[in-house]
């Protein structure tokens, strides 16, 4: 656990109201609609493997869950915006694609214990202090079984917000009045740092990568359990 009392009482609601805003509209929605290559890459992995059941945490709008559906995964999703699920729900529907897709809390999956082949986190377990990245982190460990993959996204040290705004715990920021998710906390990694927070997993690949904008630098991980 962090020393809390080392840091100023900024703290702020997380970022999935902000996203629970941007899934709302259309023009909000806009960017989030097709799959990252990785992960499709990644998915022709677990199928070749063998993989049946999978979860995308922080699925969002459902741009990967679609794809895992599509590769004919037994295809599970959590967000905590209820707008980005409903908007998920529908959407699949209409393709008719089979999503079996829940509000919760990350730190509280309802899942039983070493139950799926494969846990995806994109642009998502970073919101948040070291405790926070903890507190999914162990439910997510407990939901994948042993050998099974688990692909994320978190914020390099290298990213040029990194600094920026109000640390309210170790490497976190937060930059109050900023007009995206920003104004909520945000944590910075290096390896040495990722190596230390995903005990339990081994790391199998580990690229620091400019992500959509020039210093926008994200760690792209895959670990195994």
């Amino acid at each position: 656990m962090t020393d809390s009392a080392q840091y100023p009482d900024t703290r702020a609601d997380g970022a999935h109201i902000h996203w629970d805003a941007q899934w709302r509209t259309e023009e909000g929605r806009s960017a989030w609609g097709t799959p990252e290559p990785r992960v499709l890459e990644v998915i022709g992995t677990v199928r070749a493997m063998g993989g049946r059941r999978v979860l995308d945490v922080g699925c969002g709008i459902g741009r990967h869950t679609r794809a895992l559906a599509e590769a004919r995964l037994e295809t599970h999703g959590v967000d905590r915006s209820e707008s980005g699920i409903v908007y998920a729900r529908e959407l699949a529907r209409k393709e008719g694609l089979d999503l079996r897709l829940r509000v919760t809390d990350f730190a509280s999956l309802p899942y039983e214990s070493e139950s799926f082949d494969y846990v995806l986190a994109w642009n998502v377990v970073y919101h948040g202090t070291e405790d926070d990245l903890a507190a999914a982190l162990g439910e997510i460990r407990r939901v994948l079984r042993p050998g099974g993959l688990y692909q994320s996204t978190m914020l390099s040290k290298r990213n040029s917000e990194y600094g920026k705004g109000t640390e309210i715990s170790p490497n976190t920021f937060v930059q109050p009045g900023a007009a995206d998710d920003k104004v909520h906390p945000h944590l910075y990694c290096d390896m040495d740092d990722l190596l230390r927070l995903h005990r339990g997993l081994r790391l199998l690949d580990g690229s620091e990568i400019e992500q959509g904008r020039v210093g926008s630098y994200h760690w792209h991980l895959l670990f195994e359990k």
